[in-house]
């Protein structure tokens, strides 16, 4: 199969055109590494590792850009590759790729997450369900939960916007299950509540 032209379509991407009419998306770098010029001459390996080249070279590109945009874990980025039509080796391809470089780091994305959900107002536990949510392997979860901030107030003015009267039972009960969804553990509450003289009664 011969190459009847390279066309450029955007800046770092090509469209390597074939003599029976077809067309091979492709980026600079992968028609750069396989040495290709209008005219050449491919047998079918060669034809083949154009293809699986261009293939990776692109889903490459992509994942960068998705990276770039903000942290992920190997699930979410694998994810969200293959949901935008990409085979699910070539993610695989990806993900290894990236990690050999260092460009993926779920112990720092995992302390983030910790960091940005602690900063909300989240207890331990709904931090874990999000860090599960994420995809983050279970191993890096307690030493990223030993980056947990310590409570600055959160919680107690979290109470004080809520609890209009201590003595309403009602009132009380809303509050501990709002609490409990929000990660917090039940000694946690029951000593939060005691400091505005709600009743500690567990619900």
């Amino acid at each position: 199969m011969t190459v009847s032209s390279i066309r450029q379509t955007s800046p770092g991407r090509l469209t390597v055109c074939l003599e029976d009419g077809s067309e091979i998306k492709s980026t600079l770098t992968a028609v750069t590494d396989l040495r290709l010029y209008s005219g050449r001459e491919l047998d079918e390996d060669e034809l083949g590792e154009l293809r699986l080249c261009s293939e990776r070279s692109l889903a490459r590109e992509k994942a960068l850009e998705y990276l770039s945009q903000r942290q992920m874990s190997c699930r979410e980025l694998k994810t969200k590759l293959t949901v935008k039509g990409m085979a699910e080796d070539t993610a695989d391809y990806c993900i290894r790729w990236l990690m050999e470089r260092q460009l993926i780091d779920e112990e720092s994305y995992a302390a983030a997450l910790v960091r940005h959900y602690a900063a909300k107002g989240y207890g331990e536990s709904r931090i874990r369900q999000e860090l599960h949510r994420r995809g983050i392997d279970r191993e890096l979860w307690d030493d990223a939960l030993k980056q947990m901030p310590e409570d600055t107030g959160k919680l107690d003015k979290f109470i004080a916007a809520r609890l209009k009267d201590p003595d309403d039972p009602m009132q009380v009960k809303k509050l501990v299950a709002a609490l409990y969804r929000r990660g917090y553990s039940w000694e946690e509450i029951h000593s939060a509540l005691a400091r505005f003289n709600a009743d500690a009664e567990e619900y």
